[in-house]
């Protein structure tokens, strides 16, 4: 009986898992433009709110990480595309600026890539 329990505990925190890192709802925002920058406040505790982030083509992007805990996982950021790996103080904002050149969809995660995000870029 006990096996049987444990057997069930842990397929449940495999599905939880999955169901956390790959199917979570996502939230989206679109960045404001403000004086020919985009900008957005992207959260960081625990993952990235929001975690997709709309912008437009050619114009510049601030991005402002607001970490909001000391785990370790969170204390960096990388935007492969755009040539970006930041370190992200606790309990501070980090502002890091890209122009996206192109349309698509760029990610970006923490060092481990545990924690995942997304910028969509509209032509």
């Amino acid at each position: 009986m006990l096996q049987l329990l444990i057997l069930i505990a842990g397929v449940a925190a495999i599905a939880w898992v999955n169901w956390y890192f790959f199917m979570a709802p996502k939230v989206f925002v679109t960045a404001k433009a403000s004086g020919g920058t985009q900008e957005v406040t992207i959260s960081v505790e625990g993952g990235y709110s929001p975690s997709v982030v709309r912008a437009k083509k050619g114009q510049p992007l601030r991005l402002i990480f607001d970490r909001k805990e000391k785990a370790p996982c969170s204390d960096e950021v990388v935007i492969s595309e755009f040539g970006v790996r930041r370190f992200l103080k606790p309990f501070e904002a980090t502002v890091i600026d890209v122009t996206p050149t192109e349309a698509g969809t760029f990610e970006f995660a923490c060092g481990m890539s545990m924690l995942r995000g997304q910028i969509e870029v509209e032509g």
